[in-house]
């Protein structure tokens, strides 16, 4: 446990999140792009499951919470788009590759290079070294921030804890593992963190609603009115790592360059004395339980 105790941890514990620069190579960002070009390049989507993937709470109970195709995604590869990039029947307006927002929920599991380098031993390794005992890894996503269109920007993602999605008893069992695949700056829309935000529980939860009922999903709560100045940019090279407390309060804002920000990312929870809530919209299958961190 006296790692817990080394200056970078002791970080972590303090501000909810931690930048570990060149974790990963140059060779293995660009690895998982060309991956991720590939699954694209055979992506086809029925029209009737092209969802608009939203972070604001209206369009997220609308889109997703009456969506199959986004509450049956945790155990598969499937794909959610920019909003404006589909017209009324589902075609895309601008060329695939450039239409999707985000692609969730199970790479690490279905995907060899995604699993590969979910479990990687330097993975593994800081897993140790952050004192998990028995780390499983809930979710993984690929994210774009591509601009579409020269007259829209990939959408901001407002201020939000990953705990509000992924809860847990007791709260604090879940962290988050961001990899920038190229460098992420102010421009192009890097993540921002409110330092210490972890520190006062979960201000809303977003829940399953009873079977029938639609929206499928509802809050509980809200999110509180952040202050701007509260945020701190944190502009990170490619191949650097993220580690993000399931409470810290994060966000980031438009992507107004001409350049993507790619990033890999995925969301573990330390299993050992901990309950997974029955109410979240992600749930382990039978096809996929919640496969260990450690292999």
């Amino acid at each position: 446990r006296a790692v817990e105790h080394s200056p970078c941890l002791s970080q972590f514990h303090e501000d909810g999140f931690l930048v570990l620069e060149h974790f990963f190579t140059a060779e293995e960002c660009d690895s998982m792009r060309s991956q991720i070009r590939k699954i694209v390049e055979e992506m086809e989507v029925p029209p009737h499951c092209r969802t608009q993937f939203s972070t604001r709470e209206e369009e997220q109970l609308q889109a997703q919470g009456s969506s199959d195709y986004f509450l049956t995604s945790g155990d598969k590869i499937r794909f959610f788009f920019e909003k404006g990039v589909l017209d009324e029947k589902g075609n895309f307006l601008v060329p695939k590759e450039r239409s999707i927002s985000k692609i969730g929920h199970a790479l690490h599991a279905h995907d060899p290079v995604f699993k590969q380098m979910t479990h990687s031993p330097k993975v593994q390794e800081l897993g140790r070294k952050l004192g998990l005992e028995r780390p499983v890894v809930v979710q993984s996503m690929y994210i774009f921030k591509v601009l579409s269109d020269p007259n829209s920007c990939p959408a901001a993602v407002t201020p939000h804890q990953d705990a509000t999605f992924l809860h847990t008893e007791p709260l604090g069992r879940v962290l988050g593992f961001w990899v920038a695949l190229e460098d992420a700056r102010l421009e192009n829309g890097c993540l921002h963190f409110i330092p210490g935000s972890h520190t006062a529980g979960v201000s809303r939860r977003m829940v399953r609603a009873p079977p029938g009922t639609l929206p499928r999903l509802r809050f509980l709560g809200s999110e509180p009115a952040y202050d701007d100045s509260q945020f701190v940019p944190l502009p990170t090279g490619k191949g650097g790592l993220i580690l993000i407390h399931g409470e810290v309060v994060h966000k980031s804002d438009l992507n107004s360059s001409e350049s993507s920000r790619q990033a890999f990312t995925f969301h573990v929870m330390e299993a050992k004395g901990t309950s997974w809530s029955k109410e979240n919209w992600l749930q382990p299958t039978p096809e996929l339980p919640f496969p260990s961190l450690y292999t």
